[in-house]
């Protein structure tokens, strides 16, 4: 008997222990599902004691499920993809505003240059604009009150006299004529003075024409040749940014976007050059052309007095010749 009852307490202290140590793991399952499951101690085969003091086991922070790797939380500012976890910070470079006089500064020397050079034939252009129109309103103007003043004369002594000592083309015209008739005085054949006023009055003619002229090359030449000279220029940059690339091994855009940026800078300058002058230079084309048509019909109106002199020297020798 009483070793049964020996028995029997034994079996009910092991198993007031047993049940002592599931509760603080049934109550830390309750709170915290996702804890990893803490070992189990093996079963005592007599009475043990547990000290009070033992602490509950720890909960792994990020294992939802039995077998499942723990997840390490990464930095806010990682890059994925980046070993390492860099943060944004060191691998994005620092962003330079792209005016256009930041990209001039920061260009090549040679692409500085051809920029430049672009720039100061756009203002060559604007002063042949300025230089031109001035000068043809002024040549037009004063050729169309010479040709009002001679419009009523009857010899050239009389327009002589009506224009003064004023120096321009119609003048110019009228002492030709009054030369060639002087030096050809007792020749009887008009034709033949007629013809070398003609060929003094042309070349008169295309010396104007080439006075009047002066300055349009240059706009020919600034709006055939600008485009290149940019494209130069943008070629060379890009080139200079190609290089930079493989120094620096990335083909990250903030990186190559300003070197490019500063190269077509070169071919919006040259198209600024370009464009204007090719634009004035036809305005000036038109615009000489009826500036030449009016030196024709001044060279016109001396040709006309000077056969009217002709003709009345004519009749003047005649006329005593029959008295």
């Amino acid at each position: 008997m009483k070793i049964m009852s020996l028995r029997a307490s034994l079996a009910a202290a092991v198993m007031l222990v047993a049940a002592w140590l599931a509760f603080p793991v049934s109550a830390q399952q309750q709170t915290a599902p996702s804890a990893a499951p803490s070992s189990t101690a093996p079963a005592a085969a007599g009475p043990a004691t547990v000290p009070s003091t033992a602490a509950p086991a720890a909960v792994a922070p990020t294992a939802a499920t039995p077998g499942t790797p723990p997840i390490a939380s990464a930095p806010a500012d990682a890059v994925p993809g980046e070993p390492g976890g860099r943060s944004v910070k060191s691998t994005a470079p620092a962003m330079k505003e792209l005016s256009p006089w930041v990209m001039f500064m920061s260009a090549d020397i040679i692409v500085k240059a051809v920029m430049i050079g672009l720039a100061f034939a756009s203002l060559t252009t604007w002063a042949v604009l300025i230089a031109k129109s001035i000068e043809l309103s002024v040549a037009s103007a004063k050729l169309r009150s010479a040709l009002k003043k001679v419009s009523e004369a009857r010899s050239l002594a009389e327009a002589q006299m009506a224009l003064g000592a004023k120096q321009g083309v119609l003048p110019s015209f009228l002492a030709s004529a009054l030369r060639e008739a002087r030096m050809s005085a007792g020749i009887s054949s008009d034709a033949g003075i007629k013809e070398r006023a003609a060929s003094s009055f042309s070349e008169i003619v295309r010396a104007e024409g080439r006075r009047i002229r002066i300055g349009m090359g240059v706009l020919a030449t600034i709006g055939s040749t600008s485009p290149f000279v940019g494209l130069f220029g943008t070629v060379w940059g890009i080139m200079n940014s190609f290089i930079g690339i493989s120094k620096s091994q990335t083909t990250n855009l903030a990186v190559v976007a300003p070197g490019i940026a500063e190269a077509l800078l070169a071919t919006a300058i040259g198209l600024v050059a370009a464009i204007p002058a090719v634009i004035i230079y036809n305005h000036f084309s038109r615009v000489t052309k009826g500036y030449l048509e009016l030196v024709s019909r001044a060279s016109g109106a001396a040709a006309r007095l000077l056969s009217r002199d002709l003709d009345r020297s004519h009749g003047s020798v005649h006329s005593r010749a029959a008295e």
